[in-house]
């Protein structure tokens, strides 16, 4: 009706004046709404004229609207039209990483709700978790050394990596970026390298490179396109994934690297109340409750480990595999460690809480009960500033009640102390804390050892040897 009305405004303008004119309750003059005197009749010829035009305006209304629908509709149709496909190549997959590359350079997204720093994104949800502390006395050599040999272990390529630091850092920043870009650089080198010496001459593959790309490799099947995205930043349409050796059948696949600050993860310093001075061994504990809380049922397994005193050879979480996710595996420290006597008790072993292994819900209810026990000792009379990391954790350990909320299991072995016969193939976890032994020379031979390690790694001239 509305449409009507605007169509013919003088029919409705004449109906409104002669409904007036025959109204006997209303006292007050009408009011004539036409343009026109009463007297003054429009001619035939006009009045078909004035139908024409009102004919033609509506067919250009009518006109135009369908324009406009046909409009949208193309539009839509163009704006959901899938990609033009492409088949990937060699050059195309060492494009993507290198376009990975410089946009990593610039500000790093953030990790999770708001927090950390991504670094990398993975390839896909893992199931295994590193998290990885620095202490004040962590120097960036030492720190990219961890990283470097966590990378050539093939560990990363099961696990997501976290890292809590005491306080932001560029400097950790850099090396982080570094050793992403050489371990991008390591598998390329050996995907050319070693096809075509092996082609060439029959060298196996350990005569020119200890590192595995094997590790990072699955192949493409249709189970694969379905796996979930990590946690870790922003969802993605697609997976960071790229080709491996221009074979559509191959992927590569590793895990995320984030890291963290502990005022992000402990922003009240909650430990302030209780020790004078508090360190980041000890304060790493009070960060582990909010991280492992929100990523709760992400992983089945986490390791909780100190870069500083440990570095990985191998992956960690073989040995645990199969266990409930309740069962911590702690290691012993050397006998001779404790005030340079024996112990000859084995009741009584000195376990080390430089290394924590372990099912999710054991790792977390630890770390709850780790830092009650901190809390605790240091509201004992004259207890506030003696208690060191290692003798709390020991005597949480041997606290009965622990063993009814977490499967406490001491190995055997202890970690290994590091020395020049030191090898990949020796130990999984190796000790650096060894004061008469240049622990990032012997780490750094070892790994330069090989033609293509060195060819990659940039520091390593001074540690082949001529």
């Amino acid at each position: 009706m509305g449409i009507f009305l605007i169509l013919f405004p003088d029919e409705h303008h004449q109906q409104i004046q002669s409904t007036n004119d025959f109204n006997p309750i209303s006292k007050k003059k009408p009011i004539n709404f036409n343009l026109f005197p009463p007297s003054f009749s429009l001619p035939s010829s006009l009045k078909r004229t004035n139908s024409a035009n009102l004919l033609y305006k509506a067919q250009s209304i009518i006109s135009i609207c369908a324009l406009l629908l046909f409009t949208i509709l193309l539009l839509f149709t163009i704006s959901t039209l899938p990609p033009t496909t492409t088949t990937t190549t060699t050059a195309d997959a060492a494009s993507r990483r290198q376009l990975n590359r410089i946009s990593s350079s610039g500000s790093s997204p953030h990790a999770l709700q708001g927090m950390g720093t991504l670094y990398r994104r993975g390839t896909r949800a893992m199931n295994d978790l590193i998290v990885a502390h620095a202490v004040e006395s962590l120097t960036p050599h030492e720190f990219k050394l961890f990283l470097r040999l966590l990378h050539w272990s093939g560990a990363t390529s099961r696990s997501d990596l976290l890292f809590v630091f005491p306080s932001k850092s560029n400097v950790f920043d850099r090396a982080i970026r570094e050793e992403n870009d050489y371990f991008m650089k390591l598998v390329d080198q050996y995907n050319s390298k070693f096809t075509n010496t092996t082609q060439s001459n029959g060298h196996s593959s350990a005569s020119i490179s200890s590192f595995k790309p094997t590790h990072f490799v699955q192949k493409n099947s249709s189970k694969s396109k379905h796996t979930r995205e990590p946690i870790w930043g922003r969802r993605t349409r697609s997976n960071l994934s790229e080709e491996y050796g221009g074979a559509e059948s191959l992927q590569l696949t590793y895990g995320s690297v984030v890291g963290f600050d502990v005022e992000e993860l402990d922003p009240e310093n909650s430990l302030s109340g209780f020790l004078d001075h508090i360190p980041m061994s000890l304060r790493r504990w009070a960060c582990y409750p909010m991280i492992l809380r929100r990523i709760r049922r992400n992983f089945k397994r986490i390791t909780l480990v100190d870069m500083k005193q440990v570095v990985l050879l191998d992956d960690p979480f073989d040995r645990i595999r199969g266990a409930t996710t309740e069962s911590v595996f702690v290691t012993t420290q050397p006998s001779n460690e404790k005030h340079g006597r024996r112990n000859t008790n084995k009741s009584q072993r000195t376990v080390t809480p430089t290394i924590i292994i372990g099912g999710d819900r054991g790792v977390r209810r630890l770390a709850d009960l780790m830092l009650t026990e901190i809390v605790r000792t240091s509201m004992q009379k004259n207890r506030r500033n003696t208690a060191t990391e290692s003798a709390l954790f020991n005597q949480l350990a041997g606290n009965p009640f622990l063993q009814h909320k977490v499967k406490l299991i001491v190995s055997n072995e202890s970690v290994s102390e590091l020395s020049s016969s030191t090898s990949k193939s020796n130990h999984a976890m190796v000790k650096r804390g060894a004061a008469n032994v240049d622990v990032n020379y012997i780490l750094m031979k070892l790994i330069c050892s090989f033609p293509l390690e060195s060819a990659v790694y940039s520091d390593c001239y001074s540690y082949v040897a001529h």
